[in-house]
């Protein structure tokens, strides 16, 4: 079988699944992990803008893609060249077992696929109950984007037990914030993520301070790792536990 993958977490999880480059014939230059060994798949684009031309080079039995990620146009093409999808739409965790066994199943790997799932299932079971604290992933800079209640990355926050805000809920589930914004929806941790802006250490002092403007209790500000918060697939079971461990919850 050859696969092409135009989402980086799935990239990962086909390697997990014990799939080789021999398999997995393309990719985008988002698709970094596992390290190494991502270096003998071709780079047929991004994840908005792939080549068309390098994926029908690719002669791929299998288009790897998701719904958020990936245009619905680049779906459409490659429907009209005749070529099977795997469209992934992960919202919540608890979504990504039964993801990972339809991929399982897509790809050969059913047995690796559900080590997987019984992992994350054993993992989410774990969920604390709901907090007084509401947290606010960050995912960009200008203009200041956030993550909402609605999205696999509120809802990885939601699985350890934090609240999180349903900010312009009939909208894309990334909306536009502003420090008042962040205060009105009464949020007392702001995460700050690595990807796909990596916040530095000035910008959290720099949003704090402007927090602390709009109240005398401004929100904590953590850094967090993005790929934790983001990445759905065979990361899901260790993001959670990293994140539980590295945030201190139970």
């Amino acid at each position: 079988m050859r696969i092409v993958s135009l989402v980086p977490s799935l990239t990962l999880t086909l390697f997990d699944f014990g799939l080789t480059s021999e398999s997995i014939v393309g990719r985008t230059p988002w698709c970094i992990h596992p390290k190494g060994e991502v270096n003998d798949v071709q780079v047929v684009g991004g994840t908005k803008t792939p080549t068309l031309s390098k994926i029908k080079a690719a002669r791929p039995d299998l288009v790897v893609m998701d719904r958020d990620e990936n245009p619905k146009a680049v779906y459409e093409w490659c429907q009209e060249q005749g070529f099977n999808t795997f469209v992934c739409h992960v919202r919540h965790p608890r979504d990504v077992p039964d993801m990972l066994r339809e991929l399982g199943a897509a790809v050969g790997r059913e047995d690796a696929a559900e080590t997987f799932a019984a992992s994350i299932e054993s993992e989410l079971a774990q969920v604390p109950v709901q907090g007084s604290r509401t947290a606010l992933p960050l995912i960009w800079h200008d203009p200041l984007m956030a993550a909402n209640g609605t999205t696999y990355a509120g809802n990885m926050l939601a699985c350890l037990g934090f609240k999180v805000p349903n900010i312009e809920a009939e909208g894309t589930g990334y909306p536009v914030v502003t420090p008042d914004t962040i205060v009105e929806n009464g949020v007392t941790d702001l995460f700050l993520s690595s990807e796909p802006h990596e916040f530095t250490m000035a910008e959290g002092h720099a949003l704090h301070d402007a927090l602390a403007q709009c109240t005398d209790q401004p929100p904590a500000v953590h850094f967090i790792d993005g790929e934790d918060l983001t990445w759905m697939g065979s990361r899901t079971a260790t993001a959670l536990q990293h994140l539980r461990a590295t945030l201190d919850v139970a």
